[in-house]
């Protein structure tokens, strides 16, 4: 008995490097799992904060883009608790704003400003002036150009999939927004698709601040 205490002692699982590797995932795995789970039954992070609804088809097709493009290397999209980033960017994130996103751009990595709250802060025309060339409009900055955008057709083949695929990951599409999403990308370019992507984040939590404030 005292030879089999000894083989599971502290001593035993710090000078054994197998043992100390199998103990270590054990202890993270568990950790992890008491931390996430609960998660999956608070109303807060699994059901859509007030105002949030599913992207459009040309917003989707948006992020599509901006995924591709490499934004979300340079721009999170989570403005954290602290009162110097909310003074910057506007009201903190929460969890029920990004129910729908698959996946989630949250980011950590800010080489440009945190995207948030950025929709409705400048007109379209200022977005396409800066996605064509941000020295512009941005003298001092540092981002890259994009002017093929305004010249390639958004792609509307695989639209209805995404759209399904998503509605099976819990996202409330209906049968007639998937039917009619390639209809709302005829003739859009990737410029027009991503600059409507832009406009819609975080526009619902400002507004409905807005309103919080003159109540």
């Amino acid at each position: 008995m005292s030879e089999q205490r000894r083989f599971f002692s502290h001593e035993t699982i710090e000078r054994n490097v197998g043992w100390l590797i199998l103990a270590t995932i054990a202890a993270v795995s568990i950790a992890g799992l008491v931390q996430i789970i609960p998660l999956f039954f608070q109303h807060s992070t699994t059901e859509p904060s007030a105002g949030i609804v599913p992207y459009s088809a040309l917003r989707l097709a948006g992020r599509d883009i901006y995924q591709r493009e490499g934004c979300v290397g340079c721009h999170s999209q989570q403005i954290r608790t602290l009162r110097s980033e909310v003074e910057r960017y506007g009201p903190y994130s929460v969890a029920g704003e990004s129910v729908y996103d698959h996946p989630f751009l949250w980011g950590s990595k800010r080489t440009g400003p945190d995207l948030s709250r950025v929709g409705g802060r400048y007109s379209d025309d200022w977005h396409r002036i800066h996605l064509n060339n941000p020295r512009e409009v941005v003298p001092e900055s540092n981002m890259p150009a994009y002017p093929w955008l305004e010249k390639k057709l958004t792609d509307a083949s695989s639209i209805q999939a995404h759209l399904k695929a998503l509605r099976r990951l819990g996202v409330p599409y209906t049968d007639e927004q998937i039917e009619n999403s390639p209809k709302e990308l005829e003739g859009k370019t990737e410029l027009d698709a991503l600059v409507a992507y832009l406009q819609e984040l975080g526009i619902h939590r400002r507004y409905l601040t807005l309103d919080e404030s003159t109540h």
